[in-house]
């Protein structure tokens, strides 16, 4: 090579004498080429990337020395090359951004899963939410002062009301002024505190006598988030929890994934994005979905099976959920057939199922997948016995028990037994 850049100059090596001031760092760059942009010069640039990236461990730096220039119309179409000003433009092959010096390992199926410490939020642990103490509970009457106690955790009690009062005043508020005439920049000093600066409280103790000192306010909100971690009972627990709500986590806006994984998309959506859709749009987002040679080699297979478990969902009159529902906001019967729903796709023979009335709340329409369903679960070599008022599931079913004749204790007895034609 004959050029290098040192410190943003580019000198050359033959001929001219290089001299480096050995007390200062410096920054040396190899010039591997240099190359006016134009679509016959595709290949030279291709060898001379490769060259670079073997040279310096797969980083390169691209420098544009005219942006404005017709030459470079092709590299402005280019992603993080479009409206720039000559300038120098890093990449690498590694996951690893050399600009900033941010870096990740190699992609595994465990970082797309919230409930591994691997790609999961760290600021909510996955969770999506994160509890947080809500102004709006500490003061549930705005029409009362400090001095009536508006803040209500610290309405009684002989240190925070003086400590309130103290903090009021020094915004140069009127500690008997109800708490929705306070002015804003006072309601935000007394709940999320005041930086920078020290707040005199003169204060008088329960047995009368009086003294002052300084504190850093941090604010009604912060103390009672630290009164309830300090809590030693579960009555302070209570007494202090009543305040929080569930927000959004903050970082991850719900999402419960890192950003690097939300980063990473197929088909124009990243994992979050597909999660939010009913199974019926994202069996049909897969189904249109069109991969290159490459994506096919790596994905092929899994999107096959997404589209059957998706199917499965279908098939069972759960169109309409999404992915991202949590269990606990499920109907008995929509979990039920979730897990009808999965033991189809565990193709598993020789098992016994017992469902109970899984036709509940289904449209005609879906009760008539749900039936196919059974009756493939029954094809693949198992025993499904399911407990149904449902005339059509009846009427499709290999055997009858009619329990009766009337319910509960007037039940129990078999009224008649055989094929539904025989039942009938």
């Amino acid at each position: 090579f004959s050029r290098v850049r040192i410190d943003g100059e580019v000198r050359k090596l033959d001929g001219e004498d290089v001299k480096l001031d050995k007390k200062f760092k410096h920054s040396i760059d190899v010039v591997v080429d240099r190359v006016v942009l134009k679509e016959s010069a595709r290949s030279r640039i291709a060898e001379s990337v490769e060259v670079a990236t073997k040279l310096a461990e797969g980083r390169v730096t691209v420098h544009v020395v005219d942006d404005e220039a017709p030459a470079a119309d092709s590299l402005k179409s280019t992603p993080g090359f479009a409206g720039v000003s000559a300038a120098d433009h890093s990449f690498s092959l590694a996951l690893a951004c050399p600009e900033h010096g941010h870096s990740m390992d190699e992609l595994q199926p465990r970082d797309f899963s919230f409930n591994a410490p691997y790609g999961s939020c760290p600021d909510c642990a996955g969770l999506g939410s994160r509890e947080e103490v809500d102004p709006g509970l500490l003061v549930p009457d705005p029409s009362l002062s400090l001095n009536e106690g508006a803040i209500a955790p610290f309405a009684t009690g002989n240190y925070y009301p003086q400590v309130l009062r103290a903090v009021c005043e020094h915004m140069g508020c009127d500690p008997s002024t109800p708490w929705e005439d306070l002015p804003k920049k006072t309601r935000d000093a007394l709940l999320y505190g005041i930086k920078g600066e020290k707040v005199r409280v003169d204060y008088v103790t329960v047995d009368g006598r009086e003294t002052y000192w300084f504190i850093d306010w941090e604010g009604a909100c912060e103390a009672v988030l630290g009164r309830y971690k300090d809590a030693q009972s579960d009555a302070q627990r209570d007494k202090y929890g009543k305040y929080f709500a569930t927000i959004a986590c903050p970082a991850c806006h719900g999402k419960r994934l890192r950003p690097e994984i939300l980063a990473v998309t197929v088909g124009g959506k990243n994992i979050h994005e597909v999660c939010e859709m009913a199974a019926v749009d994202s069996l049909a987002f897969f189904d249109e979905l069109r991969l290159n040679d490459r994506e096919a080699v790596i994905g092929a297979a899994i999107v096959k099976e997404i589209r059957a478990r998706l199917k499965f969902l279908v098939d069972v009159g759960l169109d309409y959920l999404t992915l991202e529902r949590g269990t606990a906001s499920l109907s008995g019967g929509e979990a039920q057939r979730i897990r009808l729903a999965t033991q189809i796709g565990a193709g598993l023979m020789g098992v016994l199922y017992i469902l109970d009335e899984p036709s509940i709340g289904l449209h005609q329409r879906d009760n008539e997948r749900l039936i196919a369903t059974l009756e493939h679960l029954r094809d693949l070599g198992n025993t499904v016995i399911v407990v149904e008022h449902d005339e059509d599931t009846i009427r499709h079913a290999d055997y009858v028990i009619d329990m009766g004749p009337g319910a509960g204790e007037r039940g129990g007895a078999v009224v008649a037994a055989g094929t539904p034609e025989q039942v009938a």
